[in-house]
């Protein structure tokens, strides 16, 4: 029986896909006036927090390549890209299949504890993979809303 958690980062993510299907490349790097990033960062950013929150706290594998944190950790900006950064098609494939590997390598550890308690930049403790899987959704959420916000100002 899948976990109601997995359910439910299944369906953010899917609105997270939906929400970006037929963008365009030019439209996903657009930093509009009065913002700091693009689409495409904070899909990268979503990428990059989830592999954190799922794997690395965990002590399991990410699947990111290392300069994923250059581009896409909290503080940086699209304007400080090289010409390395990945296509919206590329990151939107990862985003597409993270999830299924969430599932696959957590499911049956959802009670395990953290090896040492985690606390986010807003100031939550979490403690196990459970707390870790359900942050991920209050954190695409934030930045769902941050990407159609982005859609509106095009």
């Amino acid at each position: 029986m899948v976990n109601y958690l997995f359910k439910q980062l299944r369906f953010v993510r899917g609105q997270t896909l939906k929400q970006i299907h037929g963008m365009s490349e030019e439209a996903a790097r657009t930093v509009p006036r009065g913002f700091n990033n693009n689409i495409l960062w904070n899909l990268g950013h979503i990428l990059l927090v989830h592999e954190k929150f799922s794997f690395a706290l965990t002590n399991e594998k990410m699947e990111l390549p290392k300069q994923f944190a250059e581009w896409f950790a909290p503080g940086t900006k699209p304007e400080n890209w090289g010409p390395q950064v990945p296509r919206l098609d590329e990151i939107a494939l990862l985003l597409s299949k993270q999830v299924d590997r969430i599932e696959q390598i957590l499911e049956r550890r959802l009670e395990d504890n953290l090896e040492q308690p985690f606390v986010t930049s807003a100031g939550l403790e979490l403690s196990s993979v459970k707390e870790c899987l359900s942050f991920c959704l209050y954190h695409e959420g934030m930045h769902f809303a941050a990407i159609k916000a982005l859609e509106r100002q095009m």
